[in-house]
Protein backbone atom coordinates (compact mmCIF):
# COMPACT_ATOMS: atom_id res chain seq x y z
CA UNK A 1 0.00 0.00 0.00
CA UNK A 2 1.29 3.36 -0.71
CA UNK A 3 1.16 5.65 1.85
CA UNK A 4 0.35 9.33 0.79
CA UNK A 5 0.42 12.67 2.68
CA UNK A 6 -1.51 15.87 0.76
CA UNK A 7 -0.96 19.31 0.77
CA UNK A 8 -3.30 21.61 0.57
CA UNK A 9 -6.31 20.26 2.13
CA UNK A 10 -9.46 21.45 1.86
CA UNK A 11 -8.83 22.87 -1.76
CA UNK A 12 -10.24 22.11 -5.06
CA UNK A 13 -7.57 20.20 -7.09
CA UNK A 14 -6.19 18.64 -2.89
CA UNK A 15 -10.08 17.33 -2.60
CA UNK A 16 -10.28 15.77 -6.53
CA UNK A 17 -6.54 13.98 -5.34
CA UNK A 18 -8.02 12.26 -2.12
CA UNK A 19 -11.31 11.68 -3.61
CA UNK A 20 -9.45 9.94 -6.17
CA UNK A 21 -7.08 8.15 -3.93
CA UNK A 22 -9.49 6.79 -2.01
CA UNK A 23 -11.06 4.74 -5.37
CA UNK A 24 -7.62 2.92 -6.02
CA UNK A 25 -6.31 0.15 -4.25
CA UNK A 26 -2.74 0.15 -3.53
CA UNK A 27 -3.06 3.66 -2.43
CA UNK A 28 -4.10 5.51 1.09
CA UNK A 29 -4.75 8.95 2.89
CA UNK A 30 -2.42 9.05 5.90
CA UNK A 31 -2.19 12.63 6.31
CA UNK A 32 -4.07 15.95 5.57
CA UNK A 33 -2.11 19.27 5.50
CA UNK A 34 -3.85 22.67 5.43
CA UNK A 35 -2.88 26.37 4.99
CA UNK A 36 -1.33 27.44 8.38
CA UNK A 37 -3.52 27.86 11.16
CA UNK A 38 -6.34 26.30 9.15
CA UNK A 39 -10.27 26.74 10.53
CA UNK A 40 -10.04 23.03 9.50
CA UNK A 41 -7.63 21.61 12.33
CA UNK A 42 -8.35 18.68 13.48
CA UNK A 43 -11.87 18.04 11.73
CA UNK A 44 -11.76 14.97 9.37
CA UNK A 45 -10.27 15.87 5.73
CA UNK A 46 -13.09 13.00 4.69
CA UNK A 47 -15.74 15.47 6.23
CA UNK A 48 -14.07 18.34 5.16
CA UNK A 49 -14.57 17.26 1.26
CA UNK A 50 -17.67 15.60 1.84
CA UNK A 51 -16.68 12.23 1.26
CA UNK A 52 -17.21 11.61 5.23
CA UNK A 53 -14.70 10.01 8.29
CA UNK A 54 -11.92 8.30 6.75
CA UNK A 55 -10.04 8.89 9.91
CA UNK A 56 -7.37 11.40 8.42
CA UNK A 57 -7.53 14.81 10.51
CA UNK A 58 -6.14 18.03 9.03
CA UNK A 59 -3.01 19.48 9.94
CA UNK A 60 -2.15 23.34 9.77
CA UNK A 61 1.45 23.63 8.22
CA UNK A 62 3.68 24.60 10.76
CA UNK A 63 2.68 21.15 12.17
CA UNK A 64 4.17 19.41 8.75
CA UNK A 65 7.40 18.15 10.17
CA UNK A 66 5.96 16.67 12.92
CA UNK A 67 3.02 14.79 11.18
CA UNK A 68 5.46 13.69 8.65
CA UNK A 69 7.91 12.12 11.13
CA UNK A 70 4.65 10.16 12.86
CA UNK A 71 2.94 8.86 10.08
CA UNK A 72 6.03 8.26 7.71
CA UNK A 73 4.25 8.27 4.43
CA UNK A 74 5.56 7.08 0.93
CA UNK A 75 5.23 10.32 -0.78
CA UNK A 76 3.91 13.85 -0.29
CA UNK A 77 1.74 15.13 -3.08
CA UNK A 78 1.91 19.05 -3.39
CA UNK A 79 -0.50 21.02 -5.63
CA UNK A 80 -0.56 24.56 -3.93
CA UNK A 81 1.59 27.59 -4.81
CA UNK A 82 5.03 28.23 -5.48
CA UNK A 83 5.80 30.20 -1.99
CA UNK A 84 3.96 27.19 0.17
CA UNK A 85 5.41 24.37 -1.59
CA UNK A 86 9.24 25.83 -1.36
CA UNK A 87 9.17 25.16 2.38
CA UNK A 88 7.04 22.07 2.13
CA UNK A 89 9.87 20.13 -0.03
CA UNK A 90 12.58 21.47 1.98
CA UNK A 91 10.82 19.93 4.97
CA UNK A 92 8.98 16.85 3.21
CA UNK A 93 13.11 16.44 1.93
CA UNK A 94 14.98 17.23 5.64
CA UNK A 95 12.58 14.36 6.84
CA UNK A 96 13.15 11.63 4.38
CA UNK A 97 10.03 11.80 2.14
CA UNK A 98 9.69 11.70 -1.51
CA UNK A 99 7.26 13.99 -3.14
CA UNK A 100 5.37 14.58 -6.30
CA UNK A 101 4.86 18.03 -7.33
CA UNK A 102 2.40 19.88 -9.73
CA UNK A 103 2.57 23.27 -7.86
CA UNK A 104 3.53 25.83 -10.66
CA UNK A 105 4.62 29.49 -10.99
CA UNK A 106 8.46 28.70 -9.46
CA UNK A 107 10.96 31.53 -9.66
CA UNK A 108 14.96 29.88 -10.78
CA UNK A 109 15.97 30.71 -7.46
CA UNK A 110 12.90 28.70 -6.20
CA UNK A 111 14.09 25.88 -7.96
CA UNK A 112 17.34 25.91 -7.32
CA UNK A 113 16.82 25.97 -3.43
CA UNK A 114 14.31 22.52 -4.10
CA UNK A 115 16.90 21.16 -5.85
CA UNK A 116 19.59 21.97 -3.59
CA UNK A 117 17.30 20.14 -1.07
CA UNK A 118 16.51 17.36 -2.96
CA UNK A 119 20.11 16.80 -3.89
CA UNK A 120 21.22 17.32 -0.44
CA UNK A 121 18.19 14.47 1.25
CA UNK A 122 18.74 12.13 -1.47
CA UNK A 123 15.28 12.15 -1.70
CA UNK A 124 13.13 10.96 -4.95
CA UNK A 125 10.97 13.33 -6.57
CA UNK A 126 8.42 14.30 -9.54
CA UNK A 127 8.00 17.90 -9.91
CA UNK A 128 6.14 18.76 -13.38
CA UNK A 129 3.92 21.75 -13.98
CA UNK A 130 1.31 19.68 -15.74
CA UNK A 131 0.65 16.10 -15.02
CA UNK A 132 -1.99 15.32 -17.56
CA UNK A 133 -0.85 12.32 -19.41
CA UNK A 134 -2.18 14.21 -22.72
CA UNK A 135 -0.14 17.10 -22.19
CA UNK A 136 3.00 15.62 -21.77
CA UNK A 137 2.62 13.68 -25.09
CA UNK A 138 1.61 17.15 -26.09
CA UNK A 139 5.53 18.21 -24.88
CA UNK A 140 6.96 14.98 -27.07
CA UNK A 141 5.25 16.58 -29.82
CA UNK A 142 6.35 19.80 -30.46
CA UNK A 143 9.81 19.16 -29.21
CA UNK A 144 9.80 16.57 -32.09
CA UNK A 145 8.27 19.66 -34.15
CA UNK A 146 10.70 22.41 -33.31
CA UNK A 147 13.80 20.20 -34.56
CA UNK A 148 11.64 19.50 -38.31
CA UNK A 149 10.10 23.06 -38.29
CA UNK A 150 13.45 25.21 -36.89
CA UNK A 151 12.93 27.97 -39.59
CA UNK A 152 9.16 28.32 -38.95
CA UNK A 153 7.74 31.23 -36.51
CA UNK A 154 6.53 29.83 -32.87
CA UNK A 155 4.41 31.38 -30.83
CA UNK A 156 2.76 29.86 -27.20
CA UNK A 157 -0.93 31.18 -26.19
CA UNK A 158 -2.53 29.63 -22.71
CA UNK A 159 -6.25 30.50 -21.75
CA UNK A 160 -6.85 29.89 -18.43
CA UNK A 161 -9.57 30.48 -15.84
CA UNK A 162 -9.74 34.46 -14.00
CA UNK A 163 -8.63 33.46 -10.70
CA UNK A 164 -5.44 31.78 -12.34
CA UNK A 165 -2.67 34.13 -10.25
CA UNK A 166 0.45 33.17 -12.36
CA UNK A 167 1.40 34.46 -16.19
CA UNK A 168 2.45 32.59 -18.09
CA UNK A 169 1.20 29.13 -17.26
CA UNK A 170 3.87 26.68 -15.86
CA UNK A 171 2.71 24.65 -18.80
CA UNK A 172 3.43 27.63 -21.32
CA UNK A 173 6.97 27.94 -19.99
CA UNK A 174 7.48 24.51 -19.96
CA UNK A 175 6.66 24.39 -23.62
CA UNK A 176 8.61 27.58 -24.14
CA UNK A 177 11.71 25.45 -22.94
CA UNK A 178 11.27 22.84 -24.46
CA UNK A 179 11.29 24.68 -27.90
CA UNK A 180 14.12 27.19 -26.95
CA UNK A 181 16.41 24.41 -25.76
CA UNK A 182 15.80 22.20 -29.30
CA UNK A 183 16.31 24.88 -31.50
CA UNK A 184 19.72 26.35 -29.00
CA UNK A 185 18.42 29.43 -28.50
CA UNK A 186 19.04 31.57 -25.27
CA UNK A 187 15.81 30.99 -23.30
CA UNK A 188 16.48 34.57 -21.67
CA UNK A 189 17.04 36.64 -24.85
CA UNK A 190 14.14 35.04 -27.37
CA UNK A 191 11.16 34.98 -25.61
CA UNK A 192 8.48 38.20 -26.38
CA UNK A 193 5.87 38.14 -23.95
CA UNK A 194 2.52 39.72 -26.26
CA UNK A 195 2.93 42.59 -27.98
CA UNK A 196 1.54 46.48 -28.18
CA UNK A 197 2.11 49.65 -29.84
CA UNK A 198 4.56 49.82 -32.77
CA UNK A 199 7.11 46.91 -32.28
CA UNK A 200 8.43 46.84 -35.59
CA UNK A 201 8.15 43.23 -37.89
CA UNK A 202 8.99 40.36 -36.42
CA UNK A 203 12.36 39.48 -35.45
CA UNK A 204 14.00 36.29 -36.46
CA UNK A 205 14.57 33.60 -33.83
CA UNK A 206 11.79 35.00 -31.42
CA UNK A 207 9.40 32.77 -29.66
CA UNK A 208 5.99 34.86 -28.39
CA UNK A 209 4.52 33.86 -25.28
CA UNK A 210 0.87 34.80 -24.77
CA UNK A 211 -1.50 34.48 -21.49
CA UNK A 212 -5.39 34.90 -21.59
CA UNK A 213 -7.27 34.78 -18.64
CA UNK A 214 -10.88 34.34 -18.70
CA UNK A 215 -14.65 32.69 -17.03
CA UNK A 216 -13.88 28.82 -15.85
CA UNK A 217 -11.74 27.33 -18.52
CA UNK A 218 -9.52 24.92 -16.83
CA UNK A 219 -6.80 24.86 -19.73
CA UNK A 220 -5.67 25.44 -23.22
CA UNK A 221 -2.31 25.75 -24.47
CA UNK A 222 -1.71 26.34 -28.13
CA UNK A 223 1.84 25.88 -30.12
CA UNK A 224 1.49 27.58 -33.18
CA UNK A 225 4.31 26.97 -36.21
CA UNK A 226 3.76 29.37 -39.20
CA UNK A 227 5.54 28.90 -42.12
CA UNK A 228 5.87 30.59 -45.62
CA UNK A 229 1.45 29.64 -47.04
CA UNK A 230 1.23 27.50 -44.15
CA UNK A 231 0.77 26.93 -40.65
CA UNK A 232 0.33 23.53 -37.70
CA UNK A 233 -1.35 24.06 -34.60
CA UNK A 234 -0.73 21.76 -31.24
CA UNK A 235 -3.53 22.23 -29.11
CA UNK A 236 -4.44 20.60 -26.11
CA UNK A 237 -7.19 21.24 -23.91
CA UNK A 238 -8.10 20.12 -20.11
CA UNK A 239 -12.03 19.52 -20.10
CA UNK A 240 -11.61 18.71 -16.22
CA UNK A 241 -9.04 19.07 -13.07
CA UNK A 242 -9.58 15.74 -12.99
CA UNK A 243 -6.48 15.17 -16.03
CA UNK A 244 -3.71 16.36 -13.87
CA UNK A 245 -5.38 13.87 -11.12
CA UNK A 246 -5.10 10.67 -13.28
CA UNK A 247 -2.06 11.92 -14.16
CA UNK A 248 -0.49 12.47 -10.62
CA UNK A 249 -1.65 8.70 -9.90
CA UNK A 250 0.67 7.54 -12.06
CA UNK A 251 3.20 9.48 -10.89
CA UNK A 252 2.68 8.40 -7.18
CA UNK A 253 3.28 4.64 -8.50
CA UNK A 254 5.89 5.67 -10.45
CA UNK A 255 8.11 7.54 -7.66
CA UNK A 256 9.44 4.61 -5.74
CA UNK A 257 11.27 3.44 -9.24
CA UNK A 258 12.54 7.11 -9.66
CA UNK A 259 16.62 7.85 -9.23
CA UNK A 260 17.14 9.47 -5.64
CA UNK A 261 18.26 12.96 -5.48
CA UNK A 262 17.18 14.08 -8.63
CA UNK A 263 13.82 15.31 -10.11
CA UNK A 264 12.23 13.63 -12.44
CA UNK A 265 9.19 14.50 -15.03
CA UNK A 266 6.03 13.29 -16.13
CA UNK A 267 8.26 12.17 -19.45
CA UNK A 268 9.78 9.99 -17.23
CA UNK A 269 7.06 8.32 -15.34
CA UNK A 270 5.73 7.78 -18.83
CA UNK A 271 8.74 6.74 -20.43
CA UNK A 272 8.97 9.43 -23.57
CA UNK A 273 11.54 11.49 -22.47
Amino acid sequence: MIRIAITGAGGRISSKIIKTILKQDDMEVVAAIGAPNTPFEGKDVGEVIGVGNIGVPVNGAEKLAEVLKEKKPDALVDFTIADSAVNTIKTAAKCGVNVVVGTTGFSDEEMALIKESIEKNKIKAIIAPNMAVGMNVFFKIIKDLAKILNDYDIEIIEVHHKHKADAPSGTAVRAYEIIADELGRSKDKVCVYGRQGIVGTRKEGEIGMHAVRGGDIVGDHTVLFAGEGERIEIVHRAHSRQAFVTGLIKAVRFISKAPEGKISDMGDVLNIN
